[in-house]
């Protein structure tokens, strides 16, 4: 498995939701993912990144590795702030994405215990980033017009940010 890059049309697809207690290719899926992100480098990856449209998660923080299946945002605070995102599927590019400074997240464990994640500041916008590529939404779609022409422009003629 190798991680998808735009314009890849899976990226654009809505991933699937998992049984999290019986679906016995999670702990082999989540190794594959674990392993991509790590070598890429990056913080964070969700199932469709690999072309597998199942709405599983994982991000790499101080805290270690966390995985999170059918994760959902059921609450997000009013203040947003801008910040440059980046992204594995759309290599050497970042753009200004405006999100919610605090979400609350729930899912599943693999097992199927339920969870609910109140986050702010990165962990916020990473599981907000990650949640956006199980409904088939990327860093492009989220930035502002001009923003996105001038990374399009960049990523297609190869510049980096």
């Amino acid at each position: 498995m190798r991680i998808l890059t735009h314009p890849n049309p899976a990226l654009k697809q809505l991933a699937a939701a998992v049984d999290a207690y019986a679906d016995g290719e999670l702990q082999r899926l989540v190794a594959e993912m674990t392993k991509r992100m790590r070598e890429a480098p990056g913080i964070g990856l969700a199932a469709p990144q690999l072309g597998v449209l199942k709405r599983v998660i994982i991000w790499e923080l101080d805290d270690g590795l966390n995985t999170l299946c059918n994760p959902r945002l059921v609450e997000a605070s009013e203040e947003t702030e801008t910040d440059e995102e980046g992204c594995l599927s759309v290599p050497r590019i970042s753009v200004p994405i405006v999100r919610p400074v605090r979400v609350v997240c729930e899912g599943e464990l693999i097992g199927g215990e339920t969870v609910r994640i109140e986050a702010d500041d990165l962990l916020a916008r990473i599981l907000q980033h990650e949640v956006d590529h199980c409904d088939g939404i990327i860093i492009l779609d989220r930035a502002a017009p001009e923003e996105r022409l001038a990374a399009i422009r960049r990523y297609m003629t190869g510049e980096q940010d």
